[in-house]
């Protein structure tokens, strides 16, 4: 009996240690991963710093069980910063921004798609649904214009994460709900080209069919007229020729091989004009940016950055000047790190999905590659060589022994202000407050017969 005596206050002093730590956290708003409350107030921006050129920043938004919140994690916005940190366009209508490109109407124009949730009675259906946009505006002026829109059922899962232009009136659209890449004319919303994931892989691959099979949620038109596609749930990058289909020799990554990719997010392409063929990708559930070069008729990786603090990072821009411009989602910021895999700039902002610089051009088109520039590698372990504190070591073990997946998942739903140490202590309160109610059970002299009608009986 002495022992379970001990064994209780034990198990009550992790229990009481861990809510005491939450509770803290939420008063003092995070403060231990860094403010990772939006850096946006009714449109205006707070402790920007400067930027080499004018930095756009799509967000998503953690809200699962509402349309909207209150909360900086469950506002999306579509927000754009002047060189000198001052804001320079901000919008926030619709539920969820994604995948935003320079466009080349203007200097300040952009192409970006959305998605706005309806009600079953606002798209006359019988259950809720998404309205996809892909729209083109000035960030200077604000005018805005719709160049293409389609409803689809549901929410999760139907939602478009990508555009990319083809031409002056032709785009490319990942399809996430149907399982394709679509090229549609803006002038007559006619589809003038289509490939179907089906035509590449089985049924039994990726995700659930049909709820969420391939969720390809990238697409690239490359400058020979091929797209590069992202199949997030077969953890591959492929390419498409448009006449002849699926490149299988080109194929970037293998399903479960996660030591290549584990549910990416936007690669880009580098060309051989510029030290390629190569790709970047946001190497998501590794919690990594990593780069592979064609080599022969191989990918081999050439590069790989990543610290303690990256969490779910989902976009990544090699810049003209050598520098590598990240959206790290789970981590709550935005930032630019040099040649040499120091950060040189940072915002924090919430929930971020892509980020670009508009003066670079579309994502890495006038970046080089990491092999072409001779880019050192950086992982976790080298990061953390330069952090040693208890909560860096902490949160790398939980890292190290929770699935990526698993991980990002419980980040993706907890508030906010959650940080590192937040997050062990919501784990500990959770496992050991089930693990104690399971002893308890254990040792109760009493045992529950389910059996109709129910009793507590003496063992």
């Amino acid at each position: 009996m002495a022992s379970r005596t001990v064994s209780r206050l034990v198990l009550a002093a992790v229990v009481v240690l861990s809510a005491l730590t939450l509770v803290v956290g939420q008063q003092t708003a995070g403060a231990t991963s860094g403010d990772a409350s939006a850096v946006f107030l009714d449109g205006a921006s707070t402790d920007v710093p400067p930027a080499n050129g004018t930095t756009v920043i799509a967000t998503d938004s953690s809200a699962v069980l509402a349309d909207e919140g209150d909360t900086p994690r469950t506002k999306s916005e579509l927000v754009a910063f002047n060189p000198d940190g001052s804001t320079l366009y901000y919008n926030d209508t619709y539920n969820r921004y994604w995948d935003v490109d320079p466009s080349p109407e203007g200097e300040y124009t952009v192409l970006y798609t959305a998605s706005m949730h309806l009600s079953g009675e606002e798209c006359s259906a019988t259950t809720v649904c998404t309205r996809n946009v892909v729209e083109r505006v000035n960030l200077s002026t604000g005018e805005s214009e719709r160049l293409y829109s389609r409803i689809t059922p549901h929410k999760h899962s139907t939602r478009w994460h990508d555009v990319d232009r083809v031409n002056e009136t032709r785009y490319a659209v990942a399809d996430i709900y149907r399982d394709r890449v679509f090229v549609f004319d803006s002038e007559t919303g006619l589809t003038t080209w289509e490939w179907d994931a089906q035509q590449a892989f089985s049924l039994d691959s990726g995700g659930e069919y049909p709820r969420d099979w391939t969720h390809i949620n990238d697409v690239e038109v490359l400058d020979d007229g091929r797209l590069m596609v992202s199949a997030r749930n077969q953890d591959r990058v492929v390419f498409l020729d448009r006449k002849t289909g699926l490149q299988a020799n080109w194929t970037l990554g293998e399903e479960d091989d996660y030591e290549t990719l584990y549910e990416q997010h936007n690669p880009d392409y580098i060309p051989e004009s510029h030290g390629g063929p190569a790709v970047l990708v946001g190497d998501s559930e590794n919690n990594r940016v990593v780069e592979y070069q064609r080599e022969g008729d191989e990918w081999n990786q050439t590069w790989v950055w990543q610290d303690s603090r990256m969490q779910w990072p989902r976009d990544a821009d090699r810049l003209p000047n050598g520098h590598t411009l990240i959206s790290d989602s789970n981590g709550n910021r935005v930032f630019e790190i040099n040649r040499a895999g120091e950060v040189v700039w940072q915002i924090d902002v919430a929930f971020p999905y892509e980020a670009e610089r508009l003066e670079t051009g579309d994502e890495s088109e006038g970046g080089e590659s990491a092999a072409s520039l001779g880019l050192p590698s950086q992982t976790v372990d080298d990061a953390a060589a330069g952090e040693e504190t208890i909560l860096t070591r902490v949160w790398l073990v939980v890292r190290g022994v929770v699935p990526g997946s698993l991980l990002n998942g419980i980040v993706y739903l907890v508030p906010g202000w959650m940080g590192p140490l937040e997050a062990v202590a919501l784990l500990a309160f959770v496992a050991v407050g089930t693990g104690w109610a399971v002893l308890e059970l254990r040792w109760s002299p009493y045992r529950l017969d389910l059996r109709t009608p129910a009793r507590l009986r003496r063992k």
